[in-house]
């Protein structure tokens, strides 16, 4: 069993997180769910940047959008572009593999991806491009408020940490604000060199590993008379 190392910062920004989630329940009247229905009318609004004219379909994301798991790709593909949800091509279907090898499933996350719509020819998306999506994901982060983010691949990693190389800091946990985030390989990076399937299945594990790290803490409780109970990861329940 490979063991992540809880650190002090760890054990603090998991801290963090539990109180920040505590206090923006108290505060907050709109529901997750409603939040990221009104974000997913807008991206399908979005004219933003020129993807939107060779799109058939936006896609948003999907999944639990109160889960503390939230995963970030790329972009869509062609598959994803036909169907509007992320991840249902070959890449989804190793993903669905890793995700049901530590106990979970695509409905108890969330996924989506740097861009809403397809780069033509399945290209890397520009800069420009990933700028302009920006604003959509950054209101996803917000209204989901996971306590980790797993990037996969190097386009969502940079954007919390540009300029480091995926291959140097992939599974290891980074605390970004109240949050971690966790660094994979994309799972199409494993359908064309299977030598990587080895590290990405280690890498679920850690993260399993961290998600119960997080599910275990004990949760700071709001003084408050009409306290909401803290988020709970709910997610391994067998």
């Amino acid at each position: 069993m490979l063991k992540i190392r809880v650190t002090f910062t760890i054990q603090i920004t998991l801290i963090l997180h539990t109180y920040k989630s505590n206090i923006f329940k108290l505060l907050n009247t709109t529901s997750p769910t409603h939040s990221i229905a009104e974000i997913a009318k807008q991206i399908a609004q979005c004219e933003a940047c020129p993807l939107y004219k060779t799109r058939t379909l936006t896609v948003p994301g999907e999944g639990d959008p109160r889960s503390d798991i939230m995963f970030i790709g790329e972009g869509p593909g062609r598959n994803e572009d036909k169907e509007g949800s992320p991840f249902v091509g070959r890449a989804g279907k190793l993903l669905d593999q890793l995700l049901d090898q530590i106990g979970l499933s695509r409905n108890k996350v969330f996924i989506t991806n740097m861009v809403k719509c397809r780069p033509p020819n399945n290209r890397d998306p520009t800069p420009s491009e990933i700028s302009s999506c920006s604003g959509h994901l950054d209101s996803q982060i917000q209204a989901i408020d996971p306590a980790v983010i797993v990037t996969l691949g190097r386009f969502s990693f940079s954007k919390f940490f540009p300029g480091l190389p995926i291959s140097k800091v992939r599974g290891v946990p980074r605390a970004w604000k109240d949050k971690f985030i966790f660094p994979m390989y994309h799972p199409a990076a494993a359908l064309y060199n299977p030598s990587l399937r080895p590290r990405l299945a280690d890498d679920f594990t850690k993260l399993l590993e961290l998600v119960n790290e997080y599910h275990n803490m004990p949760k700071i409780r709001s003084k408050s008379p009409n306290q909401v109970e803290p988020k709970q990861l709910g997610l391994f329940d067998r």
